[in-house]
Order: C-alpha cells, then sequence, then structure tokens
C-alpha cells in the first residue's frame, strides 16, 4: 500500500540519533527512485489516472536489473496534485498498484512507495528537497543512509539525496534534465554521475553485471 507522509522531522530525527546510538545497521542494498520523469513520463498537467501514466522505455527492465541484483526499490515522490484536488488520495493508490503489479510481472519489485501530497506553500518536512521522506523510510526499514543511491530528475531530487545523506545522487536525462542542470549549477551542487535513463543509472549502480 501507498503511504501517505505527515511532517513529523523533529520526531524522526531523535529517533534516528537514538538508532544509531543503539542499532546496528544491517548490510543490505537500497535504492530511491523519484518516479515521474524517472519512471514514467512527467507531464505539466501531472498525472491524474492510470490511463495517463506511461512507463518510460526501459524503466521496467531497470526495475527488474535492480531486483535481480538483490535491491530493495523504494519511491519517494512530490503528488502535490491531492493537496491541488486534482487527483484523491484513493486514485493515488490505484495508479500505484497498478504500476507495482505491472513491474512484479516484469520480474521486478518495489517495496514500498512515499509521496508528500502537500504544495509548495506548506513548508512541510515530507516535500522534496527536504529529505523527510527519505527518513520516513529510514525508520520504517532501518536504512543505512550513506549505503543508498537516489535517482531522480530534477534539482530537488538532487538535493533531496544530498540532504538525506545518500551516497550516490544520480540525474537521468528523462525528465526536468535542462532545468535541473541549471538550478544545481545555480546552487553549485553536483550529481555523482549523469545518467541517459533510468537503466544507465541502473548499471551504474550495479556495477554494469
Amino acid at each position: 500500500m501507498t503511504k501517505a507522509v505527515g511532517c513529523r522531522l523533529n520526531n524522526l530525527s531523535r529517533r534516528r540519533r537514538d538508532k544509531k546510538n543503539s542499532v546496528k545497521k544491517p548490510n543490505k542494498k537500497f535504492v530511491f527512485l523519484d518516479r515521474d520523469g524517472v519512471i514514467n513520463h512527467d507531464s505539466p498537467d501531472y498525472i491524474k489516472s492510470w490511463e495517463e501514466f506511461e512507463f518510460l522505455p526501459g524503466s521496467v527492465e531497470a526495475i527488474r536489473h535492480l531486483t535481480k541484483n538483490g535491491f530493495t526499490i523504494i519511491i519517494i515522490t512530490n503528488q502535490s496534485a491531492i493537496s491541488r484536488k486534482m487527483i484523491s488520495a484513493k486514485e493515488l493508490d490505484h495508479i500505484h498498484l497498478r504500476m507495482r503489479e505491472a513491474c512484479r510481472a516484469r520480474g521486478g519489485s518495489i517495496r514500498d512507495i512515499f509521496f508528500c501530497p502537500h504544495m509548495p506553500e506548506k513548508k512541510c518536512d515530507c516535500r522534496k528537497p527536504k529529505p523527510g521522506l527519505i527518513f520516513q523510510a529510514e525508520t520504517k526499514y532501518n536504512i543505512d543512509i550513506p549505503g543508498t543511491a537516489m535517482i531522480g530528475d530534477s534539482a530537488k531530487d538532487i538535493e533531496c539525496a544530498r540532504n538525506a545523506g545518500c551516497g550516490q545522487a544520480i540525474l537521468v536525462q528523462t525528465g526536468n534534465f535542462s532545468k535541473a542542470m541549471r538550478q544545481l549549477t545555480e546552487k553549485n551542487i553536483h550529481p555523482d554521475f549523469i545518467a541517459r535513463d533510468l537503466f544507465d543509472a541502473v548499471l551504474q549502480i550495479t556495477g554494469h553485471e
């Protein structure tokens, strides 16, 4: 099931500090993926139904390759269309259910999906580039964040990875690449790798296996 995530970053931060002092991190491979512009075609009008959802070429195969190589996949996505009253949480759940089913049918597995439903004006802690969603995932799955990678198509994704402390931040060229590079350059933030698409990014992570 998709998880609606609120803004509880202060409590999460305290739990993260306590956990670092008391719990040994597992040696498990996690990858965070943005959704729109990485897995599926983005739209300036938002993706409001399964009928509007279209996988980008090679993205399902990339998810299968990650799964085959032992990676756990978690999606981290801003979905302000909910607050804009353009889509309901129920409809978003349906889109994500169908997306996961399609990936599973091809041998891929998406473990969980964390999304922020808020508009930018809300100034919440869960909307990227803030790292709240990643910290939610860290708490739920006991993730070693420095051992993770984040793949996205926007400056917000790369900034989120840096803010959370992910080991790798990979920018793909399939979504908002030109805008992302301009914004990142202005802020003097650099991705670790620029990939043609999700599959190219996955090959970078898995060592071209």
